[in-house]
């Protein structure tokens, strides 16, 4: 009796190029979400023009919970209302790594942002990014 269908061969072939395509898909997704952001040294260098004064905050505060708030939540830790939707956890701004980092790196990441996060370069003012950077700095 016959058997009706493709080669033994094609079945492999199929089966191996799925495989791979998988190892491929995974392997590459791990790697983006294990890379760490980090500025570039000349942003490192910027400084805020910004005090660290109520009125900033508070400004800063308005940004951040028209803007931040849905992904990186109230107390920006990652774990706003729209975080589950992200391929990769949004930023906790309140660890250690996050602080530790410089105004200048914070805002170079606000304004060039990185999928999933969008650029705010358009969306907001210089100012508007430095302001949030100060509100940041409270969130630890």
């Amino acid at each position: 009796m016959k058997t009706i269908g493709q080669p033994p061969f094609y079945s492999s072939f199929f089966l191996a190029t799925v495989i791979i395509a998988l190892f491929l898909g995974i392997s590459s997704f791990v790697t983006y979400q294990q890379t760490p952001w980090k500025a570039p040294a000349s942003a490192d260098a910027k400084k805020n023009p910004l005090a660290s004064d109520a009125a900033t905050i508070a400004a800063g505060k308005e940004v951040y919970v028209k803007e931040c708030q849905s992904c990186h939540g109230k107390k920006g830790k990652g774990d706003g209302p729209s975080a589950a939707t992200l391929d990769i956890p949004a930023g906790n701004f309140s660890t250690a790594a996050t602080q530790g980092q410089s105004d200048g790196a914070l805002f170079w990441k606000i304004e060039e942002g990185r999928k999933p996060m969008p650029s705010f370069k358009k969306k907001l003012t210089e100012n508007q990014a430095w302001q949030t950077v100060v509100f940041i700095r409270t969130l630890k």
